[in-house]
């Protein structure tokens, strides 16, 4: 039986985040209190009520200008150890309370040094966050440190995950804007990961379309797409998108048989023009053919989002049940750059109970 379950009982399930932007969730009266104590006056409101509405409303507008403003504003509160180390701890309780049992949260260490700190020091606070709010929350986060692809510091920042990996730091991202700025423009941080036996994710396929995917993937070697909803440009389908015979290009082909993850966020597609709607999300199609998806969050600030809420959506446009809803949080768990025994333990004693309890728990009685 597949029971439809609704968003309360969602909360309730042991989920997998994979793509979370520190900086794209902070708690809008976190953000006021940090200005207010760094001096930090550039804000359009100080109520934390209605700032959180400004960032809901910039993300929705349909201007990247504003949509990019957005994140001028938490970066520019996230400049200290006291206020990285907050923003991280504030990050595992939220995710904590919406029944996140591990994520990987993403952050460029580049962008919090006009304090004065070094990479390392920013790097450290957060570990420091993250690993104290996961004590005090039960549950395990580990940190995606990324650069920026219009600058020129991927190699430093690749090191940096090389250097912390043992102590938080699982695994290494580029992002910013696709179109003009390839991600071959960071081979040699790739093949730096590559030769250390390290992972890495590349947002591609999100802004810009199939080249991007196919770099990351053939000439980056990327262990995970960052979106890569537009996959979807290589699938041809005959008839509705729900029932309809696929044909798959070469790379769709390529991406689903090599079962490499997509990190997908709904909302946040939504917001950036990747997609039309929830209804006409790529990620229903992407379901029906098996390729590896994951549900994600991206910014939970701006998307006025939790992981919770994208899988309700979810729910609601697809008919989705407990069970499709097992199979997106297991496939993230796959996808995780957790060691293989950590991902089986919570596979197996943490996410398949979790949902077997929360499915049965619903079922009706046999008559």
């Amino acid at each position: 039986m597949n029971v439809r379950p609704g968003l309360e009982d969602v909360r309730r399930a042991p989920k997998v985040l994979l793509h979370d932007h520190l900086d794209g969730g902070v708690r809008s009266g976190t953000v006021v209190d940090l200005a207010r104590e760094s001096g930090y006056t550039e804000l359009p409101t100080t109520d934390a009520d209605n700032l959180r509405a400004w960032f809901e409303e910039s993300a929705n507008s349909g201007s990247l200008e504003r949509y990019l403003e957005t994140f001028s504003h938490t970066v520019g509160v996230m400049q200290s150890v006291e206020a990285l180390t907050r923003v991280a701890y504030e990050c595992a309780e939220d995710l904590a309370k919406d029944g996140v049992v591990y994520a990987e949260v993403r952050y460029a260490p580049e962008q919090h040094l006009r304090g004065g700190l070094s990479l390392e020091q920013v790097v450290e606070a957060v570990l420091d966050g993250f690993a104290r709010g996961g004590r005090e929350h039960g549950i395990r986060v580990g940190t995606l440190v990324t650069a920026m692809r219009h600058q020129a510091r991927s190699m430093e920042i690749a090191e940096l995950a090389v250097r912390y990996r043992g102590a938080g730091v699982v695994g290494f991202d580029i992002a910013g804007a696709e179109a003009g700025y390839p991600p071959t423009r960071h081979l040699d941080a790739f093949e730096y990961l590559q030769r250390e036996n390290a992972h890495f994710t590349i947002h591609a396929g999100e802004g810009f379309g199939l080249p991007s995917i196919w770099q990351a993937i053939q000439w980056c070697g990327a262990d995970r797409l960052g979106h890569g909803v537009r996959i979807i440009d290589d699938i041809e389908v005959d008839g509705p998108a729900a029932d309809g015979e696929p044909r798959l290009g070469r790379l769709a082909d390529y991406v689903r048989d090599k079962r490499i993850p997509l990190e997908m966020c709904p909302t946040s597609n939504i917001q950036t023009g990747a997609a039309k709607s929830i209804a006409e999300h790529p990620i229903g199609l992407l379901r029906r053919l098996s390729f590896r998806v994951t549900v994600n969050t991206d910014n939970r600030l701006m998307s006025g989002t939790t992981l919770s809420n994208e899988f309700a959506k979810l729910v609601e446009a697809f008919d989705y049940g407990w069970d499709d809803l097992q199979w997106f949080t297991v496939n993230a768990m796959k996808s995780a750059f957790a060691p293989f025994t950590e991902r089986l333990e919570l596979i197996n004693g943490v996410i398949k109970p979790g949902f077997a309890q929360l499915k049965w728990s619903g079922a009706r009685p046999l008559a």
